[in-house]
């Protein structure tokens, strides 16, 4: 009697799991496109006098080991610390820092 109703039970929850119904929700879909500006690298002795003046300023021992531009002459620009720890800033061509 007892397998009987365990058979039941087993049986009942294994279809009420088949059963149920997928649901599909159709909706409109947004495409976003973000314009973004592609850097090219240039040669250090290629930057603004202001953008290396802000890096002697703000970053005394910092040496710029890459830079790069794009088209909105915003420079990309990795730099290595005394230290060893190097990281990327960004500045406008007036050598004012850019938050990214």
């Amino acid at each position: 009697m007892r397998k009987l109703f365990f058979g039941i039970a087993i049986s009942l929850t294994s279809l009420t799991a088949c059963a149920q119904e997928n649901k599909i929700v159709k909706g409109d879909t947004t495409e976003i496109s973000v314009a973004q500006d592609k850097f090219s690298e240039i040669g250090t002795m290629e930057l603004p006098a202001a953008v290396t003046k802000a890096i002697d300023t703000y970053y005394p021992s910092a040496v710029i080991n890459k830079a790069f531009v794009n088209n909105s002459q915003q420079y990309r620009l990795e730099i290595v610390m005394e230290k060893g720890n190097s990281g990327t800033v960004y500045a406008d061509m007036d050598g004012d820092w850019i938050d990214r």
